[in-house]
């Protein structure tokens, strides 16, 4: 008795060990697997639920940083075929990640279903050299995500994010002004205004991916009136409409939409649509006239336009 106990057990380890292949076929079916394991991730230290497994992501959103990753990642994760990646990987960004191998890669995701598509979500992608290259080696044939904001704004944002961060950390802060001009001219080597130059990235991408391959999401537009945003996705994903107007309301004290899903509410983390800083006039004309043209040369790429000033 000792002996088929010791087998059992032995088989068992065997089993959660053995790991799954890297790439997953697209899930085919729509139906939910019995005992849902809905969108809550499970803890590496708990036994995850009998018919699901950890798989590499079979989409990705990309970035951009501070371009509405978190609210376009909480959106999606509404969908029950959706297993969202809990905390940014930034695997293919920082080399001492990559290091680690793939097999670290995919520990990092969220138990799935078959019938469910894993996404993870790290904005450092979309500005990383290195990143385009090292994803396309892992699956060239995977949907990527880019949502995007009027870069402008993208840039304050960026700002407002570090400021709060540093006052937080008990750092010292510059004003905005100060970051944006050097010397009386606009100082275009600021990492936040790099980061709003979707053009330059847009074109190491495209070297690797087809523009098929790249559902860029209205950051702007998913503020204000998500669902459509958020159908244009699951037809991208090839998922079954799911996510519907109910899913979501307007939150007037925060001043955008908050999500309303399986009987609970919930918005975005408070450090999410803090205000802006006022910006001088002057300088920000300045940066409006310099991201022009960045911005036309991204129209130019991609066959998009935006509302972007």
């Amino acid at each position: 008795m000792a002996n088929l106990l010791s087998c059992v057990l032995f088989l068992a380890l065997r089993t959660f060990a053995a790991p799954p292949e890297y790439i997953q076929v697209w899930p085919g079916g729509s139906t939910q697997a019995p005992g849902d394991l809905g969108n809550v991730t499970v803890g590496p230290s708990l036994v995850p639920p009998p018919g699901t497994s950890k798989h590499a992501p079979h989409s990705i959103i990309i970035g951009v940083r501070k371009g509405g990753t978190r609210a376009l990642l909480e959106m999606l994760d509404i969908h029950p075929e959706v297993a969202a990646a809990a905390t940014e990987v930034h695997f293919f960004d920082w080399d001492e990640n990559y290091a680690k191998g793939f097999e670290w890669y995919r520990d990092q995701m969220p138990y799935s279903y078959p019938n469910q598509i894993t996404v993870e979500k790290t904005p450092g992608y979309f500005t990383s050299p290195v990143a385009p290259a090292r994803i396309h080696a892992m699956n060239s044939s995977i949907r990527l995500l880019l949502i995007l904001r009027d870069p402008t704004e993208r840039v304050i944002s960026d700002y407002t994010q570090v400021f709060f961060n540093r006052l937080e950390n008990h750092k010292p802060v510059q004003a905005i002004e100060n970051m944006l001009v050097k010397n009386g001219v606009l100082n275009t080597r600021y990492k936040a205004i790099q980061r709003s130059l979707y053009d330059v990235h847009m074109r190491n991408w495209l070297q690797h991916f087809p523009l098929e391959q790249i559902h860029i999401v209205d950051g702007d537009t998913l503020i204000y009136d998500p669902l459509p945003e958020l159908q244009r996705v699951e037809r991208f994903l090839h998922l079954p409409p799911r996510i519907v107007a109910s899913n979501f309301y307007f939150n007037q004290t925060k001043g955008f939409y908050c999500i309303r899903s399986d009987g609970h509410e919930r918005c975005l983390h408070e450090s999410k649509g803090r205000p802006h800083p006022p910006v001088n006039s002057t300088v920000l004309r300045q940066l409006r006239s310099y991201l022009r043209q960045h911005n036309r040369n991204f129209y130019r790429l991609t066959g998009r336009t935006f509302n972007w000033q």
